[in-house]
């Protein structure tokens, strides 16, 4: 018994729909096929009528372009004063957007919802505006001609050869809550043109050379029919699923032809499609495939698809169904789309099979209701598109076999029971033996092995035995029944055996997507991506697999770096070429380049496809079952989206590192541009008076040459320090590692540090007997160099910079404290990043890589640097250096680095 309730799904959609409607104005569009139809005209009246009837009715704007009749509508309207926008030296009078929202009138008529506004409006186009009143609630009526219509402007102007700039989007129109259709026959809009009543007289002279000619008017008239037709008929469909009516509403033609044996299948979509065209009517070709089903010979199958590929050369709309019953399938399909005629092919089976096993026909005859249904015979001899017609099905002659079997053990157990069992209980081993080969070997075999049990019962049981003959007429009611119930069962379990594979595929092919969709999503990287994909697609479908990306020219390939599964020949990266340039599948078992070794399906993605699948089966196979195609197509989906995903992330990546380069380039420029051209300022003007000043004292030429020298060292520590940086994160430094005396290191950094040390004092607390460090001393004698350079820069005069060493659990602890005012709070681990500077009132800055050098130097002797601050002021940097096994013995004395030395 069919459901005949309303979907609650669909009951639940429509009440949100209602609700979101409810929160927003409506919008009703008086439609035409071209200006001068009276759709303004139409929208003023019904204005007046509303008006009467209590609404309250403001006129927005409307173009009543020299028409009396349209103006002297207006007169009893409230009618918004427009706003002025000057635009190159010119006043131009738009719609005031601000004035109908602040107006909030209950019915708002703003005309020609394609109008481009002027340049400084809110909006670009007039849709926005009105999209804008609708979201505040404000009902909005408006006019619209068909070229308009954004979907066909292609159409528009192969008809007309006029190119049309303003273009509404069918989005916009599809939300419209009413469209009312403004009709006129080309006559008499062309009577209206030449009266002057569509535009002014010098204007319809060049619209009727051009534009409004009968032919263009004609053509744009069923264009606007047709539209609005479609219109109608998707809020019907959408009614009757929202309503749970599957009754046929037959308002408008459409076909479903039914393809089931390949021979008769040609015939059928000649007969459809010449049907449709006098009907002016859609038509649907479909082929029903039975799960569990003996699957057709690949030949079968190679026809089948050969005779959709025609019907879709011939207009027709083509699916693949799939069901138990080919004639459930087939209504429900059919009061889906609302078919009014289905086509079959007259069936071919003997008759006692038709009644055995039921007829498609005659299930569609009796069970169609307000469906036609037209039955029609192949042609003799008919031949598929390609190649020989298909040979008749195989049948399975081993399932009836072990039917027959079958039969003979039931036989043997009932023989050994009939001396202590009652005839009827022999019945049940035989029917039990039917149930077995029903859901052993469907329902053919079973019907075999029901016929068998009630002879075998007959001559074995029924006295007289080892005859055919009955003594007794009352077993003729116990083998029909006999019979009637094998027959039951046997199609019941049949029926439960499809059913059951029905569901083990679906259960697959579930498992095979969730598989895939895991395995895509835990990779983000690309290349490995796709090879999951290739892996798992071989798996699923046991057939070998390619994925072609395109490259900046748009050529697909099989990148470099992978090892494709398969090696494609010239010809069938053609086809996989032309597959990506036209979105579209091609190669084995499409109507498109058939000849190709494999099928090539788009990868599409929301921007358009993304790459290609390469699917090649096995040689003997043309094509790839239905069912398993679905599947491929959504597996392609899947793979698409995530090369999409691995694509954007890839793209963000690289954005994030692209303005992270700009953002330190511009760092790099603006400090290393103003620290050059300091020095070099300094350099310059001493060395340009020491040239131009003739009778300069000594003590000023001094001056400026120590001021000449101090400069250019100074620039020397810039240039080395920014090739250092390089060095670093080009990976080119070489460690040199030696065992070290830190006494000599540090007392080479402080003997450079010299000059700039007077006046301060520096405290050294180094143990004596502090072993030798493996380091590289060019670079650790830098890294001192800088800390020590660091700190000079934020130690007053009088403050003391000191220096620590000692040895914790293995490592070497030099610390390097001043005296400054310390780091600003959250920044200690900043300071190490390249080009950061701590910004202070009055104190020096630099260029902001000497810190970034010295955590460099020390990682990549296995240390760490950190920076901290000090309780009593000032900022300490610490140093953890490894030692790593025992140094060697050293005689050499260590270099004087007391404090008293270095004290001025």
């Amino acid at each position: 018994m069919r459901d005949t309730r309303p979907d609650p799904e669909a009951i639940l959609e429509r009440i949100r729909q209602d609700e979101a409607r409810a929160a927003r104005g409506k919008l009703k569009v008086f439609f035409g096929a071209s200006a001068g139809v009276g759709k303004t005209f139409a929208m003023l009246v019904e204005a007046h009528e509303r008006r009467r009837a209590g609404t309250d009715v403001v006129v927005g704007v409307v173009e009543t372009h020299g028409r009396s009749e349209t103006a002297a509508l207006l007169d009893g309207l409230e009618v918004l004063p427009r706003r002025e926008i000057e635009y190159k030296g010119a006043i131009l009078r738009e719609f005031d957007l601000d004035a109908a929202l602040a107006r909030r009138p209950g019915l708002l008529l703003v005309d020609e919802l394609a109008h481009t506004n002027a340049p400084g409006s809110r909006h670009a186009k007039r849709w926005l505006d009105i999209q804008e009143l609708l979201k505040s609630g404000v009902d909005v009526s408006t006019t619209l001609n068909v070229q308009h219509v954004e979907s066909v402007y292609d159409l528009v102007a192969q008809i007309t050869g006029v190119s049309v700039r303003e273009l509404v989007p069918d989005e916009v129109l599809a939300q419209a809550d009413e469209i009312e259709l403004v009709d006129l026959p080309p006559d008499d809009l062309l009577q209206r043109l030449k009266e002057g009543k569509v535009y002014l007289p010098h204007q319809a002279e060049r619209a009727r050379e051009h534009f409004f000619r009968k032919g263009n008017l004609i053509a744009l008239r069923e264009l606007a029919l047709r539209l609005t037709a479609a219109r109608v008929d998707a809020q019907m469909e959408s009614y009757r699923r929202a309503n749970a009516i599957d009754r046929t509403w037959a308002v408008g033609g459409r076909i479903l032809a039914a393809v089931s044996e390949p021979q008769s299948g040609l015939r059928l979509i000649r007969a459809a499609r010449q049907m449709a065209a006098q009907l002016n009517a859609d038509w649907i070709v479909v082929h029903v495939e039975r799960p569990g089903e003996m699957a057709p010979s690949d030949r079968d199958r190679d026809h089948i698809v050969d005779v959709l590929a025609y019907a879709e050369e011939l207009g027709a709309e083509t699916a693949m169904l799939s069901g138990v019953r080919v004639a459930d399938e087939l209504l429900a399909y059919g009061r889906v789309r609302n078919v009014s005629r289905i086509l079959v092919g007259k069936p071919t089976r003997p008759r006692w099979m038709e009644l055995v096993l039921g007829s498609v026909v005659g299930t569609l005859v009796r069970a169609s209701g307000e469906i036609d249904v037209v039955v029609m015979s192949g042609e003799p001899g008919e031949r598929p598109v390609e190649g020989n017609a298909p040979p008749p099905g195989r049948i399975d002659w081993r399932s009836y076999i072990s039917s027959a079997v079958s039969v003979v053990g039931m036989t043997a157990i009932a023989w050994f029971m009939h001396r202590r069992f009652a005839p009827a209980n022999l019945n049940m081993v035989y029917l039990l033996g039917v149930t077995w080969v029903a859901v052993s070997f469907g329902r053919g075999p079973a019907i075999l092995a029901s016929i068998l049990s009630v002879a075998a019962f007959d001559f074995f049981f029924v006295p007289p035995a080892f005859t055919f003959a009955i003594s007794d007429t009352e077993y003729l009611v116990t083998f029909l029944v006999m019979l009637v119930v094998a027959l039951v069962l046997s199609t019941m379990a049949s029926r439960l055996r499809q059913q059951t594979e029905g569901a083990r595929w679906r259960e697959r092919r579930t498992a095979a997507l969730y598989s895939l969709s895991r395995d895509l999503a835990a990779i983000p990287d690309q290349d490995r991506l796709l090879a999951a994909a290739i892996r798992r697609v071989e798996e699923v479908f046991e057939t070998r697999a390619a994925i072609l990306l395109p490259d900046p020219t748009g050529r697909v390939a099989v990148p470099a770096r992978d090892t494709p599964a398969v090696e494609l020949d010239e010809h069938d990266r053609g086809v996989a070429q032309w597959a990506f340039d036209h979105d579209q599948p091609a190669g084995l078992g499409t109507p498109t380049l058939p000849a190709a070794k494999g099928l090539y399906l788009p990868l599409r993605g929301s921007g358009g496809p993304v790459g290609i699948l390469g699917i090649l089966p096995a040689p003997h196979r043309r094509t790839i079952a239905t069912e398993q195609l679905r599947l491929l197509e959504t597996f392609g989906n899947q793979i698409a989206l995530a090369i999409e995903r691995a694509r954007l992330a890839l793209e963000a990546e690289e954005a994030g590192v692209r303005l992270e380069s700009e953002r330190l380039r511009e760092t790099l420029l603006s400090s290393v541009s103003h620290d050059l051209r300091t020095p070099l300022a300094v350099i310059t003007g001493a060395a340009t008076s020491l040239l131009a000043a003739g009778d300069m004292s000594e003590i000023t030429r001094r001056e400026m040459i120590e001021a000449i020298v101090e400069e250019a060292q100074r620039l020397n520590r810039l240039v080395g320090n920014l090739l250092e940086m390089t060095r670093l994160e080009s990976g080119a430094v070489n460690l040199r590692k030696e065992w070290h005396s830190l006494e000599e290191i540090l007392g080479v950094s402080l003997r450079r540090l010299e000059d700039r040390m007077r006046g301060r004092e520096v405290s050294i607390e180094i143990p004596p007997d502090l072993p030798l460090v493996p380091m590289d001393d060019v670079l650790m004698e830098l890294v001192f160099y800088n800390l020590l350079d660091n700190a000079l820069k934020y130690t007053p005069e009088r403050g003391v910079l000191e220096i620590r060493a000692n040895v914790v659990e293995g490592t070497v602890v030099i610390t390097v404290a001043d005296a400054g005012p310390g780091l600003p709070i959250g920044e200690e681990e900043l300071v190490f990043r390249k080009f950061h500077r701590v910004r202070r009132e009055g104190e020096p800055g630099g260029v902001g890589l000497g810190l970034a050098i010295c955590r460099g130097v020390v990682e990549a002797h296995g240390g760490s640097i950190v920076a901290a601050n000090r309780p009593s002021g000032g900022a300490v940097f610490s140093i953890r250096l490894p030692l790593g096994g025992d140094p060697p013995p050293v005689e050499a004395e260590a270099a004087d680095v007391s404090p008293e030395a270095h004290r001025p």
